[in-house]
């Protein structure tokens, strides 16, 4: 039987399928929607613990893959887990380590986030490739030293329980877009049989104050998604994940997740749903009213690093290059009325754009942190739309280019 659920939801927006909560965890509550920063190797590059809280988030999410190859689960749980490894005090969710395995067979793990200064043909023995798929879990080959490692269902769950997150993701089969229906509906048999293996460990040897969420899979198939949905919500998760390829471009990424979450309404409505990998505006906006309750994504601290802020632009995919030539000598701010240090102190994006150009990590960290705070106040802008039942107007504020922060007061000022 579902245990009950850790998500109290305080509003639905009738609307949509969009809802406001609080999820309940070891290290404190969630206010949902939420986005989730990535602190993928035990930090949100370049920010202190504090930095994020201070920003507004709640809850930051930890790689399991590579904190599993660097330090090692072991050394972490020496430290009295991942929390005080890191020095953060709240709520921490980690993946299952699935994603970057399979990526490796795919060739879709970023160089940057496997902190390689070059690439494979500099140095061919490091790269990282999966060697067999079987049902015991996965070989292959560590992007680190080339050595041979596995993980399977009870490796990801046993490294999960180490690092002591609040939030354990089941260990699955992400199957990319490219694959054919045969192979994706053998996969997600597979993740369903990964996901019986998951619960049973946990069960036995999990801490028990960690909440634990299924995944669902199925690929850019309905029928595929519904049962999956159906599976992983009958099974005693805590909360559900959606995973996988969701489509070739953003309409269709929405179609699978409305299947997703259509089902879930009928099956699962107040346990928790989180989007794995989704960080776009328009998609956080869209996911909110699909019912999504929590994302996470590399986008805001990954475009913050290469020179790319988040603006108020929908025309533009809310984003500015600073990196551009026509910025060298642009003397206003990224954008008037952000609340962020580099826009309240006035630093002009000519200023920006020539740290970015010198590598300065002092214009990596503003520019990350301005794109952290506009992703809190828009999280927080939808959020307090649906506990004041204006959701469709504000959506409609943000999508049109309001500034987050100003589009929760454009009902009222209507």
């Amino acid at each position: 039987m579902p245990p009950m659920s850790a998500l109290r939801i305080e509003a639905r927006d009738p609307a949509s399928r969009a809802r406001a909560g609080v999820l309940h965890t070891a290290h404190g509550p969630v206010r949902t929607p939420a986005f989730v920063p990535l602190a993928t190797k035990a930090t949100v590059k370049g920010l202190l613990p504090a930095e994020v809280a201070e920003l507004g988030f709640d809850i930051v999410l930890g790689n399991t893959f590579h904190l599993f190859l660097d330090p090692g689960e072991e050394l972490i749980a020496g430290f009295g887990g991942l929390h005080r490894f890191m020095g953060w005090d709240r709520p921490i969710v980690t993946d299952s380590g699935g994603f970057q395995v399979f990526s490796m067979g795919h060739g879709t793990v970023a160089d940057e986030v496997k902190g390689r200064t070059s690439g494979p043909a500099h140095h061919p023995e490091r790269t990282g490739r999966v060697l067999a798929i079987e049902e015991a879990g996965v070989r292959f080959r560590s992007y680190l030293d080339g050595s041979e490692r596995f993980m399977g269902p009870e490796t990801s769950m046993a490294v999960q329980a180490a690092l002591h997150s609040d939030l354990a993701l089941v260990f699955d089969e992400c199957t990319p877009f490219h694959v054919d229906r045969d192979y994706t509906a053998r996969s997600t048999e597979r993740t369903h049989r990964w996901l019986r293996r998951c619960l049973d460990w946990h069960g036995a040897h999990g801490p028990r104050d960690q909440l634990v969420y299924g995944i669902v899979q199925g690929g850019v198939h309905e029928d595929l998604r519904v049962a999956s949905a159906e599976h992983v919500a009958a099974a005693a998760v805590d909360g559900i994940a959606i995973g996988g390829s969701l489509g070739a471009d953003k309409p269709q990424m929405h179609e699978v997740v409305g299947w997703t979450t259509a089902v879930l309404d009928r099956v699962a409505l107040d346990r928790p749903r989180h989007l794995l990998g989704i960080g776009d505006v328009d998609d956080l906006i869209r996911g909110v009213e699909l019912g999504i309750d929590s994302f996470d994504c590399a986008m805001p601290t990954r475009l913050g690093r290469h020179g790319v802020a988040l603006v108020p632009e929908p025309e533009r995919r809310w984003r500015v290059d600073l990196t551009a030539g026509r910025f060298k000598h642009a003397d206003e701010p990224i954008f008037d009325g952000c609340p962020c240090p580099a826009c309240a102190a006035g630093l002009s994006r000519g200023y920006l754009r020539y740290l970015v150009h010198a590598r300065e990590l002092t214009g990596m960290r503003l520019l990350t942190i301005h794109n952290l705070a506009f992703v809190a106040r828009l999280m927080a802008d939808l959020r307090a739309a649906v506990l004041a039942g204006t959701l469709p107007a504000t959506a409609g504020a943000l999508r049109a280019g309001a500034a987050p922060g100003a589009a929760a007061a454009a009902p009222a000022a209507a």
